[in-house]
């Protein structure tokens, strides 16, 4: 048997496929070729992809530079026997792997996912006798038998079919069923348009079929998308390579100024288990431990946050990748669109009708020249719509007040149309009773019912196709009163082609009167004599909402593209329509791309096509994963929709893969980052402000946190080096670092988003997490904690205070400092009377407990004995609490020169 790739099966011939597969039309293969078969190409199922294991994946959660610091912190502090340093920095270790384990092993499911969208049953023909099978049984050259409702288990060749309509969204991205039909086909037909193909794991929506097994289990189409999805890489976020980056040249840093503690201390005669604790509490005053669990906790109030906004996120990273994002790709049906047809124009006679209302609930009105219109005063347009609704397979079916359908979404449309006026099926079938039907085939493009007429003398057929092949079967048109008159053909065609250019599909519907002996209608009563009735013009409309996102969107300089698997012209005028793309960009010769035109173009070619372009029309799998793969190569950080088998691999190689909720497949939520439960486009603008809102508040953390590390390891780096006592020990350090990051640095999570959050431009992508203006304020304020620590140290040492109580008046200007420090961080430009004193009400309740935490830390007796401090008097207190005010009025200074600065250099 000549195995031939599954792209060459379409422009065979089906008898020549038979041939080739040896196969037999009439019954099929025999057992013996079933079990030859079986042993040559195994079952029909997807190989899993091998994966780490669950060891493995705990371990590797240790992998990171900053998890090595605090290893290290604890095993050292476990060897010199500081039983609760060694805890306390293994736990927070211990939590954030954790953590990390779990979301990770609800991640990188796609693959079996596949798998169980590979499982059910089949009917199939062998040794001429019907039988129904597991799918995983079926072998190349079994012929299956599909019918309605049926999912395809194997990529098909069809054979013989009546009326056969598979809906192939989840595969190709295409909003309606798709026709098919057994002839053959050029080689170089896209995927999208092999009418004689049906791919596993698509639906049988109407009809039935033949079909002869050409691929399966790996070799189907579905079967190469899951080795795009095992070969897509798993991308780290921005902040996640910021911060890997960044603790790698802390590691650096803090082992140098460690082992640099070391000599000093050496030198100056100190014994070594001094001059070792000495460096190690340089280690663990420098190492911001807060950090990793801080990033965790924001991350996950994000996750939450989004939650209450419709967005349920499946990775915790992704939340902080949102608010980076600079390209969001998005499919189109269902995402920007209702995905729901609906008719808004018809022209019948001379006149252009408007419809009101959206989606299937046959809510509206009709409208000429914007003024409402009554159907009893409009004749013609009522026989238009009654050729809609009868001229129609489909059902629309109320229940509890919401609407559903059978059957073809644009034959649903024309219901609605018709219910929009009063005009109702049951009353029309009743009065007009069906005699028999002409159902819709591909090759002929048009649909023809036959009806009697309540006075029995004749009957009447209703014709509903596409324009030119209704149009060529018309001799002349009805008027306004029904009376017939010459036909202008070409003003028909104008009116076609200016609802074609708005993104609108076009039907056209004609009437012919039979005898009334006429039981039948067969295609050479398609003749030349039939009547023009009118045109319905239908879309699926864009959501309103999503319209207003875009532009949101675009005005926070995120570029939004449209990826879908609509006819290119369709595409680009809905695209307009929404609104993506500036006006330059809309009537660029390359504003819209199509899938035949992407193989031409070479990868650096691309590279430069994906900044231009804004819409790609009839794209494959692998050309969704190589348009993210161009724009990530342009430095993008991209989001990616999509809900079908086919976007799985782009939605995980995209820096956060977007799957819809209610219509995606589990193959694409299981790829994905985030869900959006409403399917809605504006959904993502919410999370991306929501994204943006969280790196602010990590940044914020970050410029909190550093310069007590900094100024906790410049004050072990002075009394070091020059030979003086510490002012702080180890155990103080961490006390610091701990339980500041809990009460106070952790509330910054609870700030709500900056104002103008989604007018300013996307972060640069390779731009520092701090800004020099940031770094500034780091360094401002850890040179006042160093002053104002080692002032107080030697205040007290010089008044004949005890070194503990020395050292707790040090170890409280760190924590009232950063206290008095949080509120200016609240936002890193504006000051927090703008924002609203009381508005975190979270953060005033940290400062409360932080305050109580601190007076029990510095008078409580077992505190004492434990961490070596010290109660201070009123004027002890009083003292601390000015030095960390002058912190508060220095950084108030700085802000305001820097506003008066900007404001400078805008004028």
């Amino acid at each position: 048997m000549d195995r031939r790739l599954a792209e060459s099966w379409h422009d065979l011939s089906f008898t020549d496929v038979v041939t080739v597969l040896e196969s037999d039309i009439n019954k099929g293969l025999t057992a013996s070729d079933v079990v030859e078969r079986q042993e040559q190409y195994g079952a029909n199922r997807i190989t899993p992809q091998k994966s780490k294991g669950p060891l493995l994946m705990f371990l590797l959660q240790f992998h990171q530079p900053l998890i090595y610091i605090l290893l290290a912190a604890s095993l050292i502090t476990l060897l010199l026997k500081e039983w609760v340093d060694s805890g306390v920095i293994f736990g927070v270790v211990l939590v954030n792997a954790i953590i990390g384990f779990i979301q990770e092993s609800k991640a990188l499911k796609a693959i079996e996912a596949l798998a169980r969208s590979m499982e059910g049953s089949a009917t199939v023909l062998r040794d001429g006798k019907k039988s129904t099978i597991a799918a995983s049984d079926l072998v190349p050259g079994d012929l299956v038998l599909l019918q309605s409702g049926d999912k395809v288990p194997a990529d098909l060749r069809l054979i013989n079919s009546r009326e056969l309509q598979i809906d192939e969204s989840a595969l190709t991205g295409e909003s309606v069923p798709v026709q098919k039909r057994e002839q053959q086909l050029e080689a170089q037909t896209l995927l999208a348009e092999r009418s004689n193909m049906m791919y596993s794991s698509t639906l049988v929506t109407y009809g039935t079929g033949t079909g002869v097994v050409v691929a399966i289990g790996d070799n189907t189409e579905i079967g190469r998308i899951n080795t795009l999805i095992a070969s897509a890489a798993s991308l780290a976020t921005p902040l996640t390579r910021k911060i890997t980056h960044f603790s790698k040249v802390l590691l650096w840093v803090i082992l140098g100024l460690s082992v640099l503690t070391f000599i000093a201390g050496w030198l100056h005669g100190e014994s070594l288990l001094d001059t070792f604790m000495a460096a190690v509490a340089l280690a663990v005053g420098a190492i911001p431990e807060g950090l990793p669990a801080a990033m965790t906790i924001m991350l996950a109030i994000g996750v939450s946050k989004m939650a209450t906004r419709h967005a349920i996120i499946r990775k915790m990273p992704a939340v902080e990748t949102l608010g980076s994002t600079t390209v969001v790709c998005s499919d189109k049906t269902g995402t920007l669109t209702k995905n729901q047809m609906t008719v808004m124009q018809v022209f019948s006679g001379d006149k252009n009708y408007q419809f009101t209302g959206t989606g299937y609930a046959p809510e509206g009105d009709v409208r000429l020249n914007d003024s409402v219109i009554q159907i009893e005063s409009h004749p013609l347009l009522k026989e238009c719509l009654t050729a809609g609704l009868l001229c129609n397979d489909s059902r629309l079916i109320a229940n509890d007040g919401q609407w559903s359908i059978e059957g073809d979404p644009t034959e649903v449309a024309l219901i609605t149309a018709a219910n929009k006026v009063g005009i109702l099926e049951e009353t029309l079938t009743s009065e007009l009773p069906r005699v028999d039907v002409l159902p819709f085939e591909s090759q002929h493009q048009y649909m023809a019912t036959l009806h009697d007429l309540s006075s029995g003398q004749e009957k009447v057929m209703y014709l509903k196709g596409s324009v030119e092949k209704v149009l060529a079967c018309c001799q002349d048109r009805y008027d306004e009163n029904l009376q017939l008159v010459p036909l202008d053909k070409d003003r028909v065609y104008r009116e076609m082609e200016s609802m074609a250019n708005k993104g609108l599909r076009v039907l056209a519907f004609a009437k012919k009167v039979m005898p009334a002996d006429s039981q039948t209608v067969k295609h050479q009563d398609i003749d030349q004599n039939l009547s023009f009735i009118g045109l319905q013009a239908m879309m699926d409309p864009p959501r309103d909402e999503a319209m207003n996102a875009v532009r949101v969107c675009q005005s926070a300089g995120i570029q939004v593209k449209m990826i879908t698997g609509d006819h290119v012209s369709t595409a680009a005028a809905i695209a307009r329509n929404i609104g993506i793309g500036n006006n330059s960009e809309k009537e660029a010769k390359d504003f819209a791309i199509g899938g035949n035109e992407l193989p031409q173009l070479s990868d650096s070619e691309l590279v430069k096509v994906v900044q231009r372009s804004a819409v790609f029309a009839r794209v494959t799998p692998e050309q969704k994963l190589r348009l993210v793969e161009a724009l990530q190569k342009n430095d993008h950080v991209v989001a990616m929709t999509g809900d079908g088998v086919n976007d799985a691999p782009a939605l995980k190689q995209a820096d956060i893969g977007v799957a819809m909720g209610e219509g995606g497949t589990e193959v694409a939520k299981e790829a994905a980052d985030m869900i959006l439960i409403d399917d809605n486009f504006a959904t993502i603008e919410a999370a991306i402000e929501e994204g943006r809102t969280v790196f602010d508040n990590l940044v914020k953390f970050i410029t909190w946190t550093l310069p007590t590390n900094i100024g906790e390891g410049l004050v072990i780096l002075i009394a070091i080096f020059l030979g003086l006592t510490l002012p702080i020990t180890p155990v103080q350090i961490l006390w610091i670092n701990m339980t500041t990051a809990l009460l106070l640095g952790m509330m910054l999570a609870f700030e709500g988003k900056e104002p103008g959050i989604m007018s300013r431009p996307p972060r640069d992508p390779k731009a520092s997490v701090l800004t020099r203006e940031l770094l500034i304020r780091i360094g401002i304020v850890s040179f006042l904690l160093l002053a104002g620590a080692y002032g107080l140290f030697e205040w007290a040492v010089a008044h004949n205070k005890d070194l503990e109580t020395a050292r707790t008046f040090a170890v409280n200007m760190f924590v009232f400092g950063e206290m008095f420090y949080l509120f200016h961080c609240r936002s890193l430009r504006y000051s927090m009377f703008k924002l609203g004193v009381f508005s975190n009400h979270w953060l005033l309740f940290g400062v409360a407990c932080m305050t109580l935490l601190q007076v029990f830390f510095t008078h409580a007796a077992v505190m004492n004995k434990l961490f070596g401090t010290s109660p201070l008097e009123m004027f002890d207190w009083m003292l601390v609490i000015a030095c960390a005010l002058i912190i508060y009025i220095c950084v108030g200074i700085e802000k305001w020169f820097r506003r008066l600065y900007e404001r400078k250099v805008q004028a």
